[in-house]
């Protein structure tokens, strides 16, 4: 959403063009963990600074958009769903966690179907680049 990424982009031209260009880093502390949030580029011509900030982290959110047509690009041969995933698994990071958004989008709106489709075809290739899909939480989000 928008109104996290003006939070933690902190760049004129990230709020700008709506996109994070740089790693951000927000901390905080609960009773049993210190928590390092690493807020990584996800467009493709940022992806040196996504793996910089991928490489630090123990657990990924990878975001993959419900939207029809978004969701198929992402997941495509040269997609950056599978892009991500891949250096993310290569870069050491074992725990991964699946936000699903944009369920606002589908048709209809947080269609349940559209969503057990994404986990599904997500689940089967997060599995031959080395995750257990069992392991994995799929959350859906707008």
């Amino acid at each position: 959403s928008f109104k996290y990424a003006w939070v933690l982009d902190k760049l004129k031209a990230e709020r700008e063009r709506g996109i994070t260009i740089d790693i951000a880093l927000w901390k905080f502390e609960t009773a049993r963990y210190y928590v390092t949030i690493i807020d990584a580029p996800g467009h493709r011509d940022f992806i040196k600074n996504m793996i910089t900030g991928t490489s630090q982290a123990d657990c990924a959110v990878l975001i993959v958009a419900a939207g029809t047509g978004e969701f198929e690009a992402g997941i495509s041969k040269n997609g950056q769903t599978r892009e991500h995933a891949l250096l993310a698994f290569t870069l050491g990071v074992k725990q991964l966690i699946v936000g699903v958004n944009k369920m606002d989008s589908t048709e209809p709106p947080y269609s349940d179907s559209r969503f057990e489709e994404i986990k599904k075809e997500v689940s089967s290739y997060i599995k031959k680049i080395g995750y257990n899909p069992a392991a994995v939480a799929f959350v859906p989000i707008s």
